[in-house]
């Protein structure tokens, strides 16, 4: 009954330290690109060419193969209690193999263009 108390006083405080994070470091960029000399346009474009367009593609494998994983992890987890950290090993590696699968994925759309 203690524990539990500080788990949504963690979560709001580590949500609000990513944000203010992320605020800060975005508007330090600015800064910078501003005391370069670059004005709001080039900002812009600057900004625009720095964007992978692959990451939703990333996230979205990565995200499946580790649901794949998971679920084969849980399966023998609940069904095959002799095997101890089997479960474990194939959600790791699943998740491994999300982002490996990922990496080929991206560089081959990559080369495409």
């Amino acid at each position: 009954m203690h524990g539990e108390f500080f788990i949504p006083i963690t979560l709001f405080l580590v949500t609000g330290i990513v944000l203010v994070t992320w605020i800060y470091f975005r508007s330090k960029e600015k800064q910078m690109m501003i005391e370069k000399g670059m004005n709001y346009e080039q900002m812009v474009e600057f900004l625009k060419t720095k964007r992978n367009p692959y990451t939703w593609l990333k996230f979205g494998i990565v995200v499946m193969i580790s649901g794949i994983g998971i679920g084969i992890g849980s399966y023998f987890g609940e069904n095959y209690d002799n095997l101890g950290g089997l479960a474990a090993l194939f959600i790791i590696s699943f998740i491994g193999l999300g982002f490996i699968v990922a990496f080929y994925v991206t560089k081959k759309y990559e080369v495409n263009q």
